[in-house]
């Protein structure tokens, strides 16, 4: 194959499963950390993107402790056959191993890139219209605030400007670099 072609079915490939693996992860850390959102329009568009794939799962596969394991299981499909098609795309033959390190260094990947954009949503958010209601401000607060409140712990607010969302852009920054990165690479060496 065409080596642009294959890069740009690649991208295609990447682009479309990664936005489908972040509703459902969007999905299931509002359920886990009980945002109270029921009646949030995007959260129900997030609800009615993934039900079709998640109720038939949910049948084989229960949560357990407030976890949603059919989600889970479902990012991890989602992603596995997303590394696979674009393994293959580039000619190279996945092993089960590095797919599955592979999916597991993408799907921190998407988490980490869904708090980086929730934090920049808040920040915008909370410069245009700090006290007007919105609807991504309502789904916005409740998935960032577990990685604010010790960041505002290690850095209070200075002549009343709130610096935390950069210490914890900094600290997601470096989980990219130090923890995701090298873990891409040992899956990408495990091929």
């Amino acid at each position: 194959m065409n080596a642009y072609l294959a890069k740009a079915a690649a991208y295609l490939v990447q682009v479309i499963f990664n936005l489908y693996v972040g509703a459902v992860m969007l999905r299931f850390l509002l359920q886990w950390v009980r945002a109270d959102c029921f009646y949030n329009p995007l959260a129900r568009a997030l609800v009615a993107l993934t039900n079709p794939a998640l109720r038939p799962l949910r049948r084989i596969i229960p949560g357990y402790r407030g976890i949603d394991w059919a989600a889970v299981a479902l990012m991890v499909l989602l992603q596995m056959a997303a590394s696979a098609l674009v393994l293959l795309i580039y000619g190279r033959i996945p092993t089960p191993l590095a797919l599955a390190v592979i999916a597991v260094a993408e799907l921190a990947s998407v988490a980490v890139w869904l708090f980086l954009a929730a934090i920049i949503i808040q920040v915008i958010l909370s410069w245009v219209a700090p006290y007007r209601y919105n609807p991504i401000g309502e789904l916005v607060e409740p998935l960032v605030e577990p990685l604010m409140r010790p960041a505002r712990g290690l850095l209070p607010p200075i002549g009343g400007l709130d610096l935390s969302p950069i210490l914890v852009v900094v600290f997601l920054q470096l989980t990219l670099m130090l923890v995701v990165d090298p873990l891409l690479d040992f899956g990408y060496g495990l091929l």
